[in-house]
């Protein structure tokens, strides 16, 4: 059985994205994503398939993100704790906005530890 990472969503990011989503596949691609964030073993293997987690270069704290639906541009912005192994999702990006990512987070910097 696969170990599973905790996610954690103090922000309501996943209400949120259910209520900005365009579409229903939108929302499917959302599930599809968090699922392969929460799979320990693609954090063993370093391969994220499906959304393509990587950090965000440009900003001293470890900040990631990971494509739900990489045509359209949306995202999910998180960080991880590698001391207690948890997820912790911190907003998402619509597609308008993924290229200025810099000042999408500063934007809401009281979000990130």
């Amino acid at each position: 059985m696969a170990q599973i990472k905790a996610l954690l969503d103090e922000y309501g990011v996943i209400y949120e994205a259910n209520k900005r989503l365009p579409d229903d596949d939108h929302r499917l691609q959302l599930v599809e994503a968090l699922a392969e964030l929460e799979d320990n073993n693609c954090y063993v293997r370093h391969s994220f398939p499906k959304t393509q987690l990587h950090k965000i270069k440009g900003i001293k704290q470890a900040i990631y993100r990971a494509y739900i639906y990489k045509t359209s541009g949306w995202r999910i912005h998180l960080q991880l704790d590698d001391r207690t192994h948890q997820i912790h999702l911190k907003e998402i990006v619509e597609g308008q906005l993924h290229d200025d990512v810099i000042k999408v987070v500063k934007a809401s910097k009281g979000r990130y530890v």
